[in-house]
């Protein structure tokens, strides 16, 4: 089954066909008078180049009183191997767009109804792909993947039960929807609640018609992400933790480590690169380091909690992603309208290697959403 969700691209090689000369990181716009995506060439050794820009036919989106993430979520940008589908929410206009995906082209461009006020996040198992609409209850709304894009699932739509306006206010917008790697559930992060609200699926596509609520670790949970061993990790923002848990059949969770602070200042994204995982903590702009052991224990790369230091050109770090060699990692400055890009060390260190400029910086919108691929 091929998996993509948190803003990561699926790890399954097969079929794939892409070669390095087809590498490339997209990034989503998220302007409010018309979303684009921009693309970059990405070399052998991680360096960007400008590659183009893309309309997505639909408006970019703002929470009330976001300080430097605009969607205020994770996984607003997700490309799906198996189908060589890039999808983007445009969540000023209420819509999801799919671009079939042709080496750095992007190519095919559809636009379908989010089911919902303000997507600010999806995620993708085999055929199926449910958006997270942040706006007004909240819901998730199920489509299949086809040759046309995405068409709706009848009857999958599920209500979130929240009370926010059609624009949320971005600390009681939920954080993301995310699907175990088997597939079998499908996972929701309520920041104010502080819940992690999972609907088993069934069979046929559709999620439970309620989910099973639990009570999140940590305060503030916001981004989702899995590792090797199908434990689940949730970065929490109020105090920058970071959870793990155990996804049981029946939608409820067991704590398998509680959370672990890294000293940082609002840990909002998180991103698994094969042992390691990186949180982006937009407080203070700097890029913590994680790593597993064999039993699966999270701890720090190093004794401070930074993978990396911070400049003045990295300003205001939002989202991250990984591409699927695992080798580099892109990280989103939302003030500094620019991405950075890293290389992976042995030890879980990074090194920059580049910096690509010239993107829309926080104002009254900004840019989120990155896939690497």
């Amino acid at each position: 089954m091929t998996v993509a969700s948190a803003g990561e691209t699926a790890r399954k090689y097969a079929g794939s066909g892409r070669t390095g000369a087809d590498h490339a990181v997209f990034v989503q716009g998220n302007e409010l008078d018309g979303n684009t995506i921009r693309v970059f060439e990405r070399g052998d050794d991680g360096a960007l180049s400008a590659a183009g820009s893309y309309a997505t036919g639909g408006k970019g989106g703002d929470q009330v009183d976001a300080p430097t993430d605009s969607l205020a979520s994770q996984g607003s940008l997700v490309y799906d191997d198996r189908s060589g589908l890039l999808l983007a929410v445009n969540a000023g206009s209420g819509t999801v767009t799919s671009f079939r995906v042709e080496g750095r082209k992007l190519t095919d461009r559809r636009v379908v109804d989010s089911g919902g006020d303000f997507p600010a996040s999806i995620a993708v198992s085999g055929k199926l792909a449910y958006v997270m609409n942040a706006g007004g209850a909240g819901s998730v709304q199920g489509f299949r993947i086809t040759a046309k894009g995405l068409v709706p699932l009848a009857g999958s739509s599920r209500s979130l039960g929240l009370e926010n306006e059609k624009v949320p206010l971005f600390s009681s917008s939920p954080g993301q929807v995310a699907f175990t790697p088997d597939g079998r559930a499908l996972v929701v992060t309520t920041k104010s609640a502080n819940t992690v609200e999972v609907f088993p699926m069934r069979r046929d596509g559709r999620p439970a018609h309620r989910p099973v609520v639990n009570n999140s670790a940590g305060g503030v949970p916001f981004a989702i992400t899995f590792d090797k061993a199908g434990r689940m990790l949730v970065a929490e923002a109020e105090k920058s933790t970071v959870s793990t848990y155990k996804v049981r059949a029946d939608g409820t969770l067991k704590v398998v480590q509680q959370p672990l602070p890294n000293g940082q200042n609002t840990l909002c994204w998180l991103e698994r690169a094969g042992d390691f995982f990186y949180g982006g903590n937009t407080g203070n702009s700097t890029v913590t380091g994680y790593r597993t052991d064999r039993h699966g224990k999270l701890a720090l790369t190093n004794e401070v909690g930074i993978a990396t230091p911070p400049s003045a050109m990295s300003q205001g770090v939002i989202d991250l992603a990984v591409t699927q060699d695992e080798k580099f990692l892109y990280v989103q400055n939302a003030l500094s309208g620019t991405v950075d890009g890293f290389r992976v060390g042995r030890n879980g260190s990074l090194t920059k290697v580049t910096t690509a400029t010239g993107l829309p910086a926080f104002a009254e919108s900004g840019m989120e959403g990155i896939v690497a691929v």
